[in-house]
């Protein structure tokens, strides 16, 4: 007669000792200590910089002085500081609709499916962004020009009067659209390719219920890039505010319409190099950082709610 014998019970594995754990959480170290290091050299460490410079002031008596938040209180009531924002805000609101809108009918037009030679608009409609913004702005420039450009020409050939794209009216516009040239290939790219992650049983689903191009547009391309499109939204808001190249490239050849405080970057730029006021240069520029952080962080929360 055989007894049944109860199963032997697994001893408990001894834990490791205190030297192997401690080489365990250094090996993790190991692994991302090379990215923290960059991460605190190129981005932490001028943050710091910066804030530490706005706290001073180079005066003519006494040298650099403490001033605590006296730089502040002074951008916050610079009326150049101000209206520099305000031209780049109308910059915005104008601009950026517009260079998405027409990244997404690039998009929406090259997943189709119908257009002929795809792969060749494509390319063709990124290859702008391949260009240096510098050496697109010059070439921009050359062309707006009514002495030497192909304004003037076109008015020299036709006997017309056409408006100069560089004057103080439609500088802006001028801006604008070589901006626009610029980066809608590059939001285009980002659209295309989540438009075509989605799940083709959609399409299927949504051609046996008889839907037609347009409502498959609104009802499941839309809404699956949803997410693309607060992403280049955000991306082109931080664009705006950081804009640069475009004007200071152009204000050599509109010195009447583009100003050194054309826009907040310029604006930080023009104190800093020019002016010699780097504390100040400072100041303005953390001041500019932190409207783009919080207006950026505000798009992304009302673009990402459901239901919105």
């Amino acid at each position: 007669m055989t007894t049944l014998q109860p199963p032997a019970t697994a001893e408990p594995r001894p834990a490791p000792p205190p030297a192997r754990r401690d080489r365990r959480s250094w090996t993790g170290w190991g692994f991302i200590g090379p990215f923290v290091a960059v991460f605190a050299l190129v981005f932490l460490a001028p943050i710091v910089y910066s804030i530490y410079l706005s706290l001073f002031r180079d005066q003519l008596i006494g040298g650099t002085s403490f001033v605590g938040f006296d730089n502040y209180q002074q951008a916050l009531q610079d009326e150049r500081f101000w209206a520099a924002l305000g031209r780049v805000s109308l910059f915005l609101c104008l601009q950026v609709p517009i260079m998405l809108g027409i990244a997404l009918l690039v998009a929406l037009a090259l997943d189709s499916g119908r257009l002929y030679g795809k792969s060749f608009f494509r390319i063709s409609i990124f290859l702008p962004y391949a260009v240096p913004a510098v050496v697109a702005t010059l070439m921009w420039g050359f062309m707006y020009g009514t002495r030497f450009g192909l304004v003037g020409d076109v008015n020299e050939a036709f006997g017309l009067s056409l408006p100069d794209p560089l004057s103080p009216d439609l500088v802006l516009a001028s801006i604008g659209n070589i901006v626009t040239w610029e980066f809608v290939g590059y939001n285009m790219l980002i659209f295309y390719a989540a438009l075509r992650v989605i799940p083709h049983s959609l399409y299927e689903a949504a051609e046996i219920d008889g839907a037609g191009q347009i409502r498959v547009i609104t009802a499941i391309k839309l809404p699956a890039i949803r997410g693309a499109l607060v992403i280049a939204t955000i991306f082109s808001i931080i664009g705006s505010f950081q804009l640069f190249n475009e004007p200071s490239v152009l204000q050599k050849l509109a010195p009447n319409a583009i100003t050194t405080d054309y826009t907040p970057n310029y604006y930080t730029y023009s104190l800093s190099f020019s002016g010699q006021q780097h504390n100040y240069s400072a100041t303005v520029a953390i001041v500019m950082g932190l409207i783009t952080m919080v207006i950026a962080y505000v798009v992304q929360l009302r673009g990402m709610r459901k239901g919105v």
